[in-house]
């Protein structure tokens, strides 16, 4: 039943299931997609924030190929980002495996907007090509699987993870949720103001003479 769901929202368009189930969920509340679910608590991602902060609960599939060179034993890649209903329950499961690629399916990740992560959503929105931004990590424990650490939409965040060396993929994000974003965003960013001139009387006569 889950493979066929997965499936389903694949095959459609790729986001096509995921892009109804967004507009339902906006129909259903007047500020848009907020708080309609609890990350569990065994979710690596977690930021704490009032309940009515706008945000959605989604899913992430990872993609592994067994020995793609002669170098590695496993590769690995960020598949999709989908809607989690809260019907894939809170641990991971594989979804596919044919002996050399499979995916496995990540539940349980929140994502909060922010105000003061705007200027990241802005950044994202007039890239050209809006994306989630998923960070990840090998698992220690078991070299085989990689497990997902956090799902975010600002540019900034991805940029922030990958300046300390983290992994980081980005897929790309639904109509719909790039109009969430938008909305979001156009409320509540605030602009850089653009730095003060200094007065000439406190130059030096150097300072002074230097074109602008």
């Amino acid at each position: 039943m889950l493979i066929a769901r997965w499936d389903a929202a694949r095959k459609a368009s790729d986001y096509g299931l995921a892009s109804s189930w967004i507009r339902e969920r906006i129909r259903e509340s007047p500020a848009g997609l907020n708080c309609f679910m609890d990350v569990p608590a065994t979710s690596p991602q977690s930021r704490a924030g009032p309940v009515d902060r706008p945000g959605i609960q989604v899913a992430v599939v990872m993609e592994r190929v067994a020995q793609p060179n002669q170098w590695e034993d496993f590769s690995f890649r960020v598949s999709e980002v989908i809607p989690d209903e809260g019907i894939f329950g809170s641990a991971p499961r594989k979804l596919f495996d044919d002996g050399k690629h499979s995916r496995w399916l990540y539940p349980g990740y929140r994502i909060e907007l922010f105000a003061d992560e705007c200027k990241g959503y802005f950044l994202n929105l007039t890239s050209g090509r809006p994306a989630w931004f998923v960070m990840w990590r090998r698992d220690e424990a078991d070299p085989s699987l990689a497990l997902p650490q956090a799902v975010s939409v600002s540019y900034i965040e991805g940029d922030r993870w990958m300046s300390a060396e983290e992994r980081v993929d980005n897929v790309p994000l639904a109509d719909e949720l790039c109009e969430w974003l938008r909305v979001f965003t156009n409320e509540n960013f605030r602009p850089d103001q653009p730095r003060k001139q200094r007065s000439a009387s406190f130059l030096s006569p150097q300072e002074r003479d230097r074109p602008a």
